[in-house]
């Protein structure tokens, strides 16, 4: 098995954040919530989970992630419409910061 050509049931996704290797019920137990919660913040458009050719919602580390920082809004007393919301004006606001320092690296080297 190589790192080009990797094989084994999760196919070489060990490293992916994105692949939803997680189900409900794993997740729940993972964030220390209940599914209902994140059917609530699917709901709220928050994350959207990836379907199992059977139907079943499918959740990788980056949502657990992100479904765990709503979970500590929540647990702080915000109610989970205003949590999700939050947590996409943050990574809203962490996407503009990464595109502003790459323009500013790009202005330095053709200053150079």
């Amino acid at each position: 098995m190589t790192a080009e050509n990797p094989t084994g049931p999760l196919g070489g996704h060990l490293d992916d954040d994105d692949f939803p290797a997680y189900t409900m019920g794993r997740a729940a137990e993972m964030l220390g919530t209940t599914q209902g919660f994140l059917r609530a913040i699917g709901e709220a458009r928050l994350i959207t989970p990836l379907r199992s050719a059977g139907g079943h919602r499918r959740y990788s580390r980056y949502q657990l992630r992100v479904a765990a920082r709503a979970r500590e809004l929540v647990d702080q007393g915000t109610p989970i419409e205003s949590a999700c919301r939050i947590v996409i004006l943050e990574d809203q606001l962490e996407e503009a910061q990464r595109i502003n320092a790459e323009y500013r690296r790009a202005a330095e080297a053709t200053d150079r």
